[in-house]
């Protein structure tokens, strides 16, 4: 039985568990198992490996994503650039355990945004500077649109919430949220901006998928926009992972 799984901590509700366990069970997957390990210190990773002995990948959430980075043999290169790890490939040679760390979260935001993206969409605001944000810069840079973090408190090489501007959102057509604002329970948390300046030509992308359409989406949506939120990232990273494990 090969085993995959999840650490981060908490790890109270989780996608990749029910996703992994359903793909076994509807693909007729029988070898293989995905579990959950809640741990709040990363220095226990070693441990949980040598507990684990059939464990062949970990997906890695909050708020593993870069304290992972030193227990890592190698890393791909985007990972590197993102300077985040979401997803870990273990490989086992002569009692040695060997980690390789990629980031999954830039393929699935990019996978899922560029089908959206039309001319006018060449500039962009990033709400929240935290580990998601760094793929979704990542992306961006990619795609050769400009982008302004927008943060609450003062840091340096972005700008703050009262700083955005009505003349900001005229000329910056892409609004993505890569903070936990709108997330469940707190569904009636969202970024402050002013909505009334937004429009149709403006698309708004939340990475936050539970609930599926945030406060900050149907704002956008009131004015117009085009509305996209973090779900089809989220299967689309699951997957890539997959095929990472699989390679």
């Amino acid at each position: 039985m090969k085993t995959y799984g999840l650490i981060g901590f908490p790890l109270s509700h989780s996608f990749s568990k029910k996703y992994f366990t359903e793909k076994f069970q509807n693909e007729g997957i029988t070898d293989r198992q995905y579990e959950l390990f809640p741990i709040e210190n990363i220095k226990t990773l070693a441990d949980l490996l040598v507990e684990n002995e059939s464990l062949c990948g970990l997906n890695v959430t909050i708020p593993h994503k870069v304290g992972v980075l030193p227990f890592l043999n190698e890393i791909e290169e985007a990972a590197e650039k993102i300077g985040a790890v979401n997803c870990i490939c273990i490989k086992r040679f002569e009692g040695e355990t060997y980690l390789k760390g990629f980031n999954t979260d830039a393929y699935g935001f990019e996978e899922s945004l560029k089908p959206l993206l039309t001319a006018q969409h060449r500039k962009a605001l990033v709400f929240g500077d935290g580990g998601a944000a760094k793929a979704v810069k990542y992306v961006l840079e990619n795609l050769g649109i400009e982008y302004k973090v927008v943060v609450r408190k003062v840091v340096e090489g972005s700008i703050l919430y009262s700083e955005v501007t009505p003349e900001l959102l005229s000329t910056h057509k892409l609004l993505i949220n890569t903070t936990p604002l709108g997330m469940s329970p707190n569904t009636d948390t969202f970024p402050e901006i002013d909505y009334t300046q937004i429009g149709s030509d403006h698309l708004a992308y939340d990475l936050v998928y539970n609930p599926l359409e945030t406060v900050f989406l149907s704002k956008a949506a009131a004015q117009g926009a085009q509305i996209k939120n973090g779900l089809e990232m989220l299967y689309k990273q699951a997957e890539k992972a997959w095929a990472i494990w699989n390679k």
